[in-house]
């Protein structure tokens, strides 16, 4: 990926993406187009800071899984290996789970594909089409292509639950509602 759209997606999901699944309006930007997009919340193996990356993913037999695009490099992948037990915000809902790299030829295969196809757009930024290449030559494009899958171990906080941003809409509900009433008597006199 050209390191211009590399920033732009980097801002985009920092400054829109990550804040909008923290106020709990993640279900709201998920498209076949779009992408179907988790925040991951991983913990910096050097910081112990907690980080919010959004990445695509795709549920197959219980679990979540996701790409690493930057491969072994990626920040976010270098701390999942560090401390595997991680919080991740879906549009659905939030779960706390146990992070693996996947090593088994034929679920990497499976849901490799699916994550590339869930990614929308994006998933053609690896240089070819998910829907049509052949099992072979996506075996060989993906070979160092890091498949994380999230074993669910319980629910997480999400949106609404301490840490959250959810929060926000009930003062801005409220403060909407005052604002209403008061223009409304300010009609009255």
């Amino acid at each position: 990926m050209p390191p211009a759209l590399s920033r732009m997606f980097w801002f985009v999901n920092q400054f829109f993406m990550v804040p909008m699944f923290r106020l709990g309006l993640g279900k709201f930007l998920v498209t076949p187009f779009g992408g179907y997009i988790m925040v991951l919340k991983p913990i910096g193996r050097k910081s112990g800071k907690t980080y919010y990356t959004p990445v695509n993913y795709a549920i197959h037999k219980g679990c979540v899984y996701c790409v690493s695009g930057g491969r072994r490099k990626s920040d976010w992948f270098r701390n999942l290996l560090a401390h595997p037990e991680i919080e991740i915000i879906l549009p659905g809902g939030a779960l706390f789970a146990r992070a693996e790299e996947v090593g088994a030829a034929a679920e990497r295969l499976t849901v490799a594909r699916q994550v590339l196809l869930n990614a929308g757009f994006a998933g053609f930024f690896e240089g070819y089409n998910p829907r049509t290449i052949s099992d072979a030559a996506l075996e060989e494009k993906i070979s160092d292509l890091p498949v994380i899958r999230f074993t669910p171990l319980g629910p997480a906080n999400g949106p609404f639950d301490p840490g959250g941003w959810g929060w926000i809409w009930g003062i801005l509900l409220t403060l909407a509602g005052i604002l209403g009433l008061r223009s409304r008597r300010a009609r009255r006199r």
